[in-house]
């Protein structure tokens, strides 16, 4: 009987000891061997559902048409989405609070992240290479749109393709041929000169004056808030229309060049004597994204530059407004009398690195972009966004020369010179654009009086500090 205890105390002594040594061998290991990072959320994870956070349109058709997609996807394959809808001022702060977080979805898709986000994202290798998914129909893309979706992985050491392009847009002009005509003038007599432009806008606001109606001629936005994108987009714009490149082909900041720094001050002045003479509305410094539509909408501006359809969008129910009263035009010829060269915006998705149901969120692109689909999602929501494959373009809608607007951007689009924003040459600019540099120099030339000189001075300082700060990493 005592050997028997013994031998049961023996046996319990030693399951002791190999209990220890498991749970310490478990801890070890557990340093070695660091959780998977991608299994932050194991109730998504089991549902089998792909996560989409997706821009919100700018109308409800936009959403519905996007809807519309995922039904049919669901629909077609048995796999199951949830689709949620942000603004862009709510999505990018969304979303760097969910890297943060870990917590990412599996897909999104945001205007404004091409430019100020997806470069970071990449740099710091968060997105998922999709270059499995571009290369088999890279050729049913332009060299820009290829250029693009291309980003730096600084961790990898790498350049790919991280974004997939789902539309893409630049900047035109909206303005009221309604309110031209009321003081003798049409849309044939807007000058393509470029100082000439300037002043036919200027003077109509003077003769609509008379009339009694309190009208300023250019919506032009000038708001420093980060989140105010519309305002670096013009004004990059007019720094192309002045040929002045802040970067060289080489992705190298050009911006401590006399010419250039001359050029910036100059653009800067522009703007600042626009604004005093009192051509630009005094809110415009505090625009939000929108306001410049809501202003022109609203009849309190006469014409207004927009880097998507969204303004014919909001009213083509009525065909009247649509074709007689609002009107589109493009840049008029740079003052040295060269062609304008449109700057471009590629709208992409993408997909994060750790999601956990990146099969699934590859498989949605894959049918999204397939011509069929994105042109019936196009066409639901009116053109606000334009072709990227060469396959869609090549749609009768976007040939419908009756339609003014489809006419202009198809022309302007696939005919006149284009180009991207710096961030693609390097990523750095997108930092720029995410503190909205350009914006606080025109506000403070503007509602500041500040001098040109002296705006410039900081904002080309801050630019040489974000570039030495990426380029330090």
């Amino acid at each position: 009987m005592r050997k028997s205890r013994r031998n049961c105390l023996k046996a319990n002594l030693i399951e002791i000891v190999l209990a220890i040594a498991i749970i310490l061998i478990s801890a070890a290991c557990s340093n070695i061997f660091p959780p998977d990072p991608q299994i932050t959320n194991e109730s998504v994870i089991k549902s089998n559902e792909v996560n989409i956070w997706w821009e919100q349109g700018f109308n409800l058709e936009e959403d519905r048409a996007l809807q519309t997609v995922v039904n049919n996807w669901q629909n077609q394959t048995g796999y199951k989405a949830k689709l949620s809808f942000f603004t862009n001022d709510e999505l990018i702060p969304k979303v760097e609070r969910a890297v943060a977080a870990n917590q990412l979805p599996d897909l999104m898709m945001s205007g404004k992240g091409n430019q100020v986000l997806y470069p970071r994202l990449a740099w710091q290798d968060r997105l998922e290479d999709v270059s499995d998914m571009i290369e088999p129909i890279q050729n049913d893309y332009s060299e820009e749109i290829l250029q693009a979706i291309t980003y730096s992985n600084n961790h990898q050491r790498k350049h790919s393709y991280y974004g997939v392009p789902v539309h893409q847009t630049t900047i035109f002009i909206f303005y009221w041929q309604q309110l031209l005509a009321s003081i003798g003038l049409n849309p044939s007599d807007i000058p393509q000169n470029w100082d000439d432009f300037w002043q036919f806008w200027q003077q109509a606001q003077v003769k609509l004056k008379k009339q009694n109606l309190d009208i300023y001629s250019l919506g032009l936005p000038l708001a420093g808030d980060k989140r105010a994108d519309d305002t670096h987009y013009l004004f990059e714009q007019i720094l192309e229309a002045n040929n002045i490149n802040l970067l060289n082909d080489q992705g190298e900041l050009e911006i401590d060049r006399p010419k250039i720094r001359q050029g910036i001050i100059k653009c800067l002045n522009w703007y600042a004597q626009l604004y005093r003479q009192g051509y630009i509305p005094p809110d415009a410094v505090n625009w939000s994204n929108t306001d410049n539509n809501r202003n022109l909408l609203n009849r309190l501006v006469l014409m207004t530059p927009n880097a998507t359809l969204s303004i014919p969008a909001t009213v083509h129910q009525d065909a009247d407004t649509y074709y007689n009263q609002l009107g589109i035009t493009g840049f008029p010829h740079k003052p040295n009398g060269e062609s304008m060269r449109y700057l471009l915006s590629i709208r992409q998705a993408v997909i994060f690195k750790n999601s956990p149901h990146k099969s699934l969120a590859k498989n949605f692109i894959r049918y999204f972009i397939q011509p069929q689909v994105t042109i019936d999602y196009l066409k639901a929501t009116h053109g606000r966004g334009q072709p990227v494959r060469k396959s869609v373009w090549s749609d009768p809608f976007w040939q419908n020369t009756k339609d003014p607007y489809l006419a202009t951007v198809t022309k302007i689009l696939t005919q006149e010179q284009t180009r991207l924003s710096y961030e693609v040459e390097h990523p750095a600019y997108s930092q720029v654009l995410a503190e909205n540099v350009w914006g606080q120099a025109l506000t403070q030339v503007t509602a500041g009086k500040v001098k040109p000189e002296q705006a410039a001075k900081k904002a080309i300082a801050r630019i040489k500090d974000i570039f030495a700060e990426w380029d330090e990493q």
